[in-house]
């Protein structure tokens, strides 16, 4: 969705005095608003207002039906050249099997491999709180598992019972 800001136009705006710039960009200086209304007609052009806050505001001599395509061309030019970044979420637990780690690693190079970011997430449950550092030893197994594919952002941290780390791809 294209998000351009509406302009005042020819009879929208309502001040007795604009300061003008013509079509070429050079300054015009002050000039009462039905003379500025006048000019922008003999030269078959809109008069925009481009700087509403200003006193006294500015405005240009502009086809608006142009300026508003040229806005929006460079708007979705813009859009098309963002990248959007995705999180996905591994869940691990602390008495995880090696298999289960392998199948899990695979996954998350997958990822990695497509540019997405992992998150990484060894949740600890009763009994488990009591040995978080076994917890550790298997986030940071996981992370040397995937050291050719990804990096982490930080050391990993406890957010209330999980250990969360963020693998970040490596750029080649």
């Amino acid at each position: 969705m294209l998000v351009i800001k509406e302009l005042q136009i020819n009879e929208q705006i309502r001040d007795k005095e604009v300061r003008l710039i013509s079509d070429t960009g050079e300054q015009l200086g002050i000039v009462p608003l039905k003379e500025a209304q006048k000019m922008a007609t003999e030269k078959n052009l809109d008069l925009v207002k481009v700087a509403p806050e200003a006193k006294p505001p500015v405005c240009k001599f502009l086809d608006y039906g142009k300026y508003k395509y040229e806005l929006a061309k460079k708007e979705k030019e813009s859009k098309k050249n963002q990248k959007i970044i995705t999180i996905k979420e591994i869940r691990l637990r602390p008495r995880i099997e090696e298999h289960d780690l392998m199948t899990k690693s695979n996954m998350a190079s997958k990822f990695l491999a497509k540019g997405d970011k992992v998150k990484v997430v060894v949740r600890f449950r009763g009994r488990e709180l009591g040995h978080k550092e076994i917890g550790v030893e298997v986030i940071e197994n996981f992370i040397g598992k995937l050291s050719d594919f990804g990096k982490p952002e930080s050391k990993p941290k406890f957010e209330g019972n999980n250990l969360v780390v963020i693998l970040e791809p490596i750029e080649k």
